[in-house]
């Protein structure tokens, strides 16, 4: 979608503070943990941009609380998966020989929009050790989410999406639907019913470059929407507006534990 566009859809200025009241309408208070998924663009035009969304959801959780994003990074992956685009296969070898190895204060985000990419460099944000899979945080409990992500099944119970369930945090979807709601990854792994795949990405280990392989479920997100329908339907979600994007504040914990009870009964 084009500025001009959003701007026409935009009857009313968004700024930093109107953004903040938003969000405390929706229900976001200090000291939360919340994992933040978003769209620009939805929210409207904003005086400031991604920075000042960022700004305002800081405003609002404070220092006390805990603001988590999802900052993947799939282009650092083995070139033989890639689809969108492709790459020629003699490329192959070559890609993997020297692509750069994952650094999280400057390998970028991949599709995962403006608002991340302004958060994963913002100050005193850290971002876990993931090659594609990695999470920033910030706040109270950023170095518990993000510490200690384990490159094997990197949204399983070693990942930060395992401990704001611990936390007990909360998800909120800005403008973007449960498509993009990660934490039902968490589910998948939890139930223990995926085919085991292996994974490839160059990291640093004792300061070298190294390809290193890795195991992961095969990962399926079609059924996303519509098992946040059916969980919508039966737990406590806070509605309303961001800017103009409509908006769902809810749970963590009652959205894994439903979503891994919706796989489980599926393969039943």
């Amino acid at each position: 979608m084009s500025e001009l566009n959003v701007i026409q859809r935009t009857k009313t200025l968004q700024t930093r503070e109107t953004l903040a009241n938003d969000l405390r309408k929706l229900g976001l208070v200090a000291g939360m943990t919340v994992i933040v998924h978003s769209s620009l663009s939805s929210i409207g035009w904003v005086n400031g941009g991604p920075v000042a969304v960022v700004q305002a959801l800081m405003d609002v959780i404070t220092p006390e609380g805990t603001i988590v994003m999802p900052t993947h990074s799939g282009e650092n992956s083995d070139p033989s998966t890639w689809g969108n685009p492709p790459v020629p296969e003699e490329w192959w070898s070559e890609i993997r020989n020297t692509m750069p190895a994952f650094d999280p204060q400057i390998s970028p985000t991949r599709m995962m929009g403006k608002v991340v990419e302004v958060f994963r460099a913002y100050p005193g944000v850290t971002r876990s050790y993931h090659p594609t899979l990695s999470f920033a945080a910030w706040g109270k409990h950023a170095q518990i989410v993000t510490a200690n992500h384990s490159l094997d099944f990197g949204l399983g119970e070693g990942s930060p999406l395992a401990r704001i369930y611990e936390l007990n945090g909360y998800v909120l979807l800005l403008g973007v639907s449960h498509e993009n709601n990660t934490s039902f990854h968490l589910a998948e792994n939890r139930m223990g019913q995926r085919r085991i795949i292996e994974e490839g990405s160059p990291i640093l280990k004792d300061g070298q470059r190294v390809w290193e392989v890795f195991k992961n479920i095969e990962m399926d997100s079609d059924v996303f929407e519509k098992i946040g329908e059916e969980f919508e339907q039966k737990y406590k979600v806070s509605y309303g507006q961001v800017g103009i994007a409509p908006s769902r504040l809810f749970n963590q914990k009652d959205c894994v534990d439903f979503a891994q009870r919706w796989f489980e009964q599926s393969n039943t």
